[in-house]
């Protein structure tokens, strides 16, 4: 509560620094706020969320969710093609890593196109529940890539699951977001 408090305080003296730009940016900040503070990881999405000043609805913090997503997921994609590898069980269980992270960004590809044509109606629910399937098919793919890697010690391991836990976090976050959206029922697509 006090850091919400602290929020407010601090958009509402930067009103007064920065004109119009203020309204904006204390309404992305509010919904950014008022909905990561429940996430799975809480903190990481408000930090990797803050920052999307074209945020104005709750479908739009989802969309930017995705977006966060699929942007660590291709970069831990890339990390992964560049990490070197010491041994044959190393180098299987990377190859297969980089293959799940693949399919990973598919899926939120996926997701991403489903909810930009999301729209209230009949439709509605299975847009949705094809959205949380997406994105939990990617949440899956993360782990596998990371079980893998269970029998491994040293560099390699740590590398790994440092980068591919960062994109479940955010993922895990977007799930969240998604499912905020489902329950509000899609207002304000």
């Amino acid at each position: 509560m006090f850091r919400f408090l602290l929020l407010l305080l601090i958009l509402h003296f930067s009103h007064f620094t920065n004109g119009k730009k203020t309204i904006t940016s204390y309404s992305t900040n509010h919904l950014v706020y008022t909905s990561c503070t429940k996430a799975s990881y809480p903190k990481i999405c408000i930090r990797t969320l803050s920052s999307y000043s074209t945020i104005k609805t709750p479908k739009d913090l989802a969309k930017a969710s995705l977006n966060v997503s699929i942007s660590r997921a291709n970069k831990a994609s890339k990390f992964l093609k560049n990490l070197k590898v010491k041994s044959k069980r190393e180098k299987g269980e990377l190859v297969d890593c980089i293959e799940q992270i693949g399919d990973s960004i598919h899926e939120l590809r996926k997701a991403l196109f489903e909810l930009k044509h999301l729209h209230k109606g009949i439709g509605f629910k299975f847009q949705m529940n094809n959205l949380e399937t997406w994105i939990s098919a990617s949440l899956t793919n993360d782990d596998t890539c990371l079980d893998g890697f269970k029998e491994i010690d040293g560099k390699v391991r740590y590398d790994v699951k440092r980068k591919i836990s960062n994109v479940a976090k955010v993922t895990s976050n977007a799930l969240y977001l998604i499912n905020l959206l489902y329950n509000r029922g899609g207002s304000r697509i």
